[in-house]
């Protein structure tokens, strides 16, 4: 950060949390997307919804941990449990929001094999489940994950100096 120029470094540091959160979901993007299509183009062949749900939920897990554990790992102000569970609510509401677009592709426009070429149906299915999709999910996830899964922005280095017994001076 140091080598960079003082602009760029100063944005970046403000928006530390929205690129580690961009990185965590461009990671969990790649797994998403790999495990979809594996199952899309061997034992869920005629099932893609169902593919896409069961990589949107692996995908999730492995973003609970890596958001948990970098992204957001200042932020807190709940119970263990409780952010758990709100972190998988808001992300089930997203593994919907990412889907709804495959859903309508597939299902309301019928871009599926027979109806257009396999070539067609995997573009389509690319736009609507990893773009349309996945640009809703992110938004919707990273509001709502700050506003009530991680509320408080430095509740963990508070709870770190509450349990060592030792307070930085802070300034009034």
């Amino acid at each position: 950060m140091r080598k960079l120029p003082a602009p760029l470094s100063t944005l970046l540091l403000r928006h530390r949390e929205l690129i580690k959160f961009a990185i965590v979901g461009g990671t969990t993007f790649v797994i998403d997307a790999a495990i979809f299509y594996v199952l899309k183009l061997t034992v869920l062949q005629e099932k893609p919804v169902t593919a896409k749900i069961i990589s949107g939920v692996v995908a999730t897990i492995v973003s609970y941990i890596l958001n948990r554990e970098w992204s957001f790992k200042t932020r807190g102000g709940r119970e263990r449990h409780h952010e758990a569970l709100l972190f998988f609510a808001i992300s089930g509401f997203g593994v919907v929001l990412s889907f709804l677009p495959l859903w309508v592709s597939s299902y309301v426009f019928n871009l599926r094999v027979p109806d257009v070429s396999l070539t067609v149906e995997n573009i389509a299915d690319f736009i609507s489940a990893y773009l349309v999709g996945n640009l809703l999910q992110m938004a919707f996830r990273f509001w709502a994950l700050r506003r009530w899964a991680f509320p408080d922005e430095n509740a963990r280095e508070v709870a770190k100096f509450a349990a060592a017994d030792v307070f930085p001076d802070f300034p009034d």
